[in-house]
């Protein structure tokens, strides 16, 4: 953290840092929390003048490390486990996990969880906002009902109705990428209760992203961005992936920092931008933040105006 607050310190276009949780971090057994963590992050930040962003893990991956998505009193039958796992579109084998949302018990625990971190930062001026992790959920290795389905991206529009809630003067934002069914009914929400949209990557060829319903019918995600600028806030994340390939499948191209930060502020039109800090590329994102550009006002020479359907912005 010496070295990110040296960052922070030496790059003004970079005003906080995001960091990740997962709910057994927050609530290690039932009705008991733990916000420390959050806390001295906050603390950290806040004397240097920066922001904390939290997002809350909704799944997990294999590749970083067992499937801890969820507390332990949350295994028992009367949460169905907790979380179910998910292959990749080409294999059967487990890819990672994701939460149980569909269940009743499952979502009335998340709920309280966001009633009590919003009880405890959302008057913190320098905790800027609250997120939760992609709505894709893979392949599910046991096929999931229509019930389970569609409860799962019912109580996610829940969740985000309850950040709202209880953290009405904070950002609450929800990444988003697939199903592109279920993107609509999302963004209808967002619209009405000033909730930001997200997307977790930035990849330039992907033609999930890019989908143009007049042509094929449901919209990729990208293709809601210009539409809600000035109506809610807008991020998108760069992650390690997107440095290196323009689509997921790895058969584009390597983009440059620049091509990525320009189709952020110029095609999505974004208010936040969260850089993935991975080791081989972050040097360059740095390089990048001291250009004039990004020196030129406190955003970074992102979008500042304030969206309409947004209800806590501050001059």
């Amino acid at each position: 953290m010496e070295n990110v607050y040296q960052e922070l310190a030496d790059y003004p276009a970079l005003r906080g840092v995001t960091i990740r949780f997962r709910w057994p971090d927050l609530e290690p057994t039932k009705g008991s929390y733990d916000f420390s963590s959050i806390s001295n992050h906050l603390k950290a930040l806040a004397a240097r003048k920066k922001r904390l962003i939290i997002l809350i893990e909704l799944r997990s991956s294999v590749q970083y490390g067992p499937p801890e998505l969820v507390p332990e009193y949350l295994k028992a039958a009367a949460y169905e486990g907790g979380i179910f796992p998910f292959s990749g579109s080409r294999s059967t084998a487990i890819k990672g996990y994701n939460i149980k949302l569909w269940n009743a018990q499952v979502h009335e625990r998340f709920a309280a969880l966001v009633r009590k971190l919003g009880e405890r930062f959302n008057s913190h001026p320098y905790f800027e906002g609250i997120g939760l992790t992609e709505t894709s959920i893979g392949k599910p290795i046991t096929p999931l009902t229509g019930a389970q389905f569609n409860g799962y991206y019912k109580n996610i529009i829940s969740i985000n109705q309850q950040m709202r809630m209880h953290f009405p003067n904070t950002m609450v934002f929800q990444f988003m990428n697939y199903p592109r069914d279920k993107i609509p009914s999302f963004v209808n929400n967002m619209k009405k209760t000033g909730i930001a949209l997200g997307c977790p990557d930035i990849f330039l060829e992907e033609t999930g992203l890019f989908y143009d319903a007049t042509k094929t019918p449901p919209e990729g995600i990208y293709s809601y961005y210009p539409g809600l600028s000035g109506v809610i806030p807008l991020t998108v994340q760069i992650e390690e992936s997107n440095y290196e390939n323009t689509r997921y499948d790895n058969k584009g191209y390597q983009p440059t920092l620049s091509e990525l930060l320009t189709f952020a502020k110029q095609n999505l039109k974004i208010n936040y931008l969260f850089w993935t800090r991975s080791p081989d590329y972050f040097p360059g994102v740095l390089e990048l933040m001291s250009m004039k550009n990004q020196r030129s006002n406190t955003s970074g020479g992102l979008n500042t105006a304030c969206p309409s359907s947004y209800f806590s912005c501050v001059n």
